[in-house]
């Protein structure tokens, strides 16, 4: 494919036009971590929404939640979004997806455009707290030009993970979570309404009905054992919305069948974290995000340690921020004291906004959008690589082995993904692909689209 001239050169100063971003997002939460990371990236971007078809697809309500406005939004699949996402159209491509669907786009966009070194700078990188599948999530993401780490801990953790394979580390690139305001104070003191206590509920932590229910009746016994306070229960999504993490014991149920009903000093809420916040005297939370926004504001936040500390729950995270606590302290009157230093360490940005993190990052992606072309990408897994693992990421987004739609994709506008419509063709394609390039067993890899 010839090279083309790009239709502008932006400025890393801030002097030239406007960027053009274009953010993919795969879930509510993945949206509000890219639609925030292209507003800090670029102020006064245009900015155009890609939602990935499937699952946790967002609704009308999430996507208004986050409050960023899109110059236009559709739903795309995979194989849509890499035929249309070149440097006639944008700038820089945010890619705000589980670590699958990022490696698939990745090599996707290689493969659309091999030949063609004006295109768009790919960032990417995590929606909030990293503790599980650090290497996996990773090696996923590897390949774009940017790679943002949501703290000094992490961008770290990132290096010491791409060096420990022998891939490129620099672009690895230290950021702070977007949605971190510069409100650093919880409510002002003096203000006539009761002190108030969050629970920020998660979709999957934890994930048993017996352990679901028992936060629930904690926090209900604490409302009335605390009568003067507000008890706020804050959920992610309204039944038959999805999100990220599949929830399969939404607390609502669970609250519907409690003896006795909530006290009147207890409710459930929805909406905006940040507005929830704007009233919080006390955030608790098993290992939510929220934990970093509360922390953010300077809110006593409580990292519950009724269920354990388990990498499971998320919650070891927070070892030695001082923030552990179990619903028996807090009742009793404590209000964690977190440890400034780990907060800057993990996410809680020393200047108290971000703002020199996020000046660092913008200049980056800036001077690389301004340069007439860039590499190719280059994810570290390739067929050679990962035989027996790639071509089935791949083949789940409707791509084969080497990043080109397998056959059909292009053609169907409205497939979730490559194995939900004909997905026995996709597979038999995607195992036919794995075979040449020396995969000689196609059960497992069978198996692993599956679980992907």
């Amino acid at each position: 494919m010839p090279s083309r001239t790009p239709s502008r050169t932006p400025s890393p100063s801030g002097t030239g036009p406007p960027l053009r971003i274009a953010v993919l997002a795969d879930s509510d939460t993945r949206w509000k971590w890219g639609a925030l990371t292209a507003h800090r990236l670029a102020p006064g971007a245009r900015l155009d929404g890609r939602l990935l078809r499937g699952r946790a697809t967002p609704t009308a309500r999430q996507l208004g939640e986050v409050g960023v406005r899109a110059a236009e939004i559709s739903e795309v699949t995979g194989v849509e979004f890499v035929r249309t996402a070149g440097r006639d159209r944008y700038d820089v491509v945010v890619l705000a997806c589980v670590g699958g669907a990022v490696q698939a786009v990745l090599h996707g966009l290689a493969a659309a455009w091999e030949g063609d070194p004006a295109r768009p700078v790919v960032v990417t990188g995590y929606v909030g707290v990293v503790y599980e599948k650090l290497a996996d999530g990773l090696l996923l993401r590897h390949g774009a030009d940017v790679v943002l780490a949501n703290s000094p801990d992490d961008a770290a953790c990132f290096r010491a993970v791409y060096a420990g394979v022998g891939a490129d580390a620099g672009c690895v690139t230290e950021w702070a979570l977007p949605f971190l305001g510069e409100r650093r104070t919880g409510p002002q003191e003096g203000q006539m309404r009761p002190y108030t206590v969050v629970f920020a509920a998660q979709p999957s932590v934890p994930e048993s009905r017996a352990e679901r229910g028992y936060l629930l009746r904690r926090a209900v016994a604490h409302a009335r054992a605390h009568p003067e306070r507000e008890v706020l229960i804050k959920l992610r999504s309204k039944p038959g919305e999805h999100t990220t993490h599949i929830e399969e014991l939404p607390y609502q149920k669970l609250a519907a069948r409690l003896p006795g009903g909530l006290p009147p000093n207890c409710r459930l809420v929805y909406g905006h974290m940040g507005e929830v916040l704007d009233r919080t005297d006390l955030l608790v939370t098993v290992s939510s995000t929220a934990a970093l926004e509360s922390l953010h504001r300077g809110i006593p936040t409580a990292v519950l340690t009724d269920l354990g500390i388990r990498e499971a729950l998320g919650n070891h995270h927070f070892l030695g921020s001082g923030c552990l606590a179990s619903w028996d302290q807090l009742d009793a009157g404590h209000a964690p004291e977190a440890d400034p230093q780990w907060a800057a360490a993990h996410g809680v940005p020393a200047d108290g906004s971000g703002e020199a993190v996020f000046a660092a990052a913008r200049e980056r992606v800036a001077e690389l959008a301004a340069r007439p072309g860039l590499p190719p990408l280059a994810p570290y897994y390739t067929p050679a690589t990962a035989p027996g693992y790639l071509p089935a990421v791949l083949a789940r987004h409707g791509l084969d082995h080497r990043g080109r739609p397998l056959p059909g994709r292009a053609a169907a506008p409205r497939e979730e993904s490559a194995l939900r419509r004909g997905g026995r063709a996709a597979l038999r394609d995607a195992a036919r692909g794995a075979y040449r390039h020396g995969v000689q067993r196609v059960a497992p890899l069978i198996r692993r689209v599956g679980e992907l």
